[in-house]
């Protein structure tokens, strides 16, 4: 049998009147996890585990859920099934304390899922459904734009067919103009054209945190640094390419820095960059230097990988912030 994450008590902070500062919007999915493996099953074989997990997912949610326990009010926007999953995942959300308004039910598709397959000592494994996310567009954004949030997310821009990037490109416009703060997260599946969108959106976007790997199939750029100033010289304000157990580099007008990472027990990578980008928002939030956003991130990333599943081993912001000042974060200047 699968069992879900524990759905713990909202923080102070989220029951506070008024719009949330952040809204998380884009992919919700649910994940069906399991721990990691000895070997992958030979054809007929069973594997035992101790246990299944039964997650939220979805770059959207996974932040959402994070910020939350960092005690930052959130809501999400994104679509989910009318079925079983979708019911899952809203739940789970409304018990972190997120506002849920913004998430829709397609009645025509069913909920994102994601098959988590971990081996020890390898990547981890996907089998995805998009589902609901199919439909997903940039109306669907209007409804929480207006005022127009502190911080606007977009979780897996590229994997979403419906979200075009000039309608994306007006919302941000639309949030910069409102004084917000606009962060975009990406996924690439494959090989494929994603400089055109990418050019519509970044002169737009304040902060953008592909990884290293989804940096190379755009740009055809291996190198981190070059392919941050890639995008910065597409417009993003900030980049930041986070590089797994190698850290990350951002590159913006004022910071060239190469991050290293803080120490931690790796069990499992799903959703690291999601928290990451949480960890990043939370500083952009209460208006942190650039490299204390940095160091936030990378703190909430790490801890991300604690746990098996996307956000059950995410710090709260008290455990951060001990967590950073007992650790060192190695930081060169480019």
């Amino acid at each position: 049998m699968s069992r879900s994450e524990p759905m713990p008590s909202p923080p102070i902070e989220v029951a506070r009147q008024g719009p949330p500062p952040i809204v998380c919007a884009g992919m919700v999915v649910t994940d069906h996890v399991c721990p990691p493996l000895d070997h992958l099953p030979a054809e007929g074989e069973l594997v035992a585990v101790d246990d299944l997990l039964l997650n939220i997912g979805g770059g959207a949610a996974n932040a959402a859920v994070d910020l939350a326990r960092l005690g930052v009010r959130t809501s999400i926007c994104a679509r989910v099934g009318d079925d079983t999953f979708g019911r899952f995942a809203s739940e789970t959300l409304v018990a972190h304390g997120i506002d849920t308004r913004g998430l829709k039910v397609d009645r025509g598709r069913p909920t994102s899922q994601t098959l988590i397959v971990n081996v020890r000592g390898q990547d981890r494994r996907f089998i995805h459904a998009v589902g609901a996310n199919l439909g997903f567009t940039a109306d669907d954004i209007d409804p929480v734009l207006d005022p127009p949030p502190r911080v606007l997310y977009i979780g897996y821009f590229l994997i979403l067919p419906e979200l075009t990037a000039e309608a994306l490109a007006q919302r941000f416009a639309r949030v910069r103009r409102g004084g917000g703060f606009t962060v975009l997260d990406v996924v690439t599946p494959g090989p494929g054209n994603y400089i055109e969108p990418l050019q519509a959106v970044l002169p737009h976007t304040d902060v953008f945190t592909p990884n290293t790997d989804e940096a190379a199939l755009i740009l055809g750029e291996r190198d981190p640094v070059r392919q941050a100033l890639a995008f910065r010289d597409m417009g993003a304000r900030r980049v930041v390419i986070t590089c797994g157990e190698r850290g990350s580099v951002a590159v913006s007008a004022d910071v060239r820095v190469r991050l290293g990472t803080y120490p931690i027990r790796y069990v499992d990578g799903s959703g690291g960059g999601d928290a990451f980008d949480a960890g990043y928002m939370a500083g952009l939030l209460e208006g942190l230097p650039e490299l204390d956003c940095l160091k936030l991130a990378s703190a909430v990333g790490a801890s991300c990988v604690r746990a098996v599943g996307t956000t059950a081993g995410v710090f709260t912001r008290a455990e951060a912030l001990e967590f950073m000042r007992t650790h060192e974060l190695n930081v060169e200047r480019l």
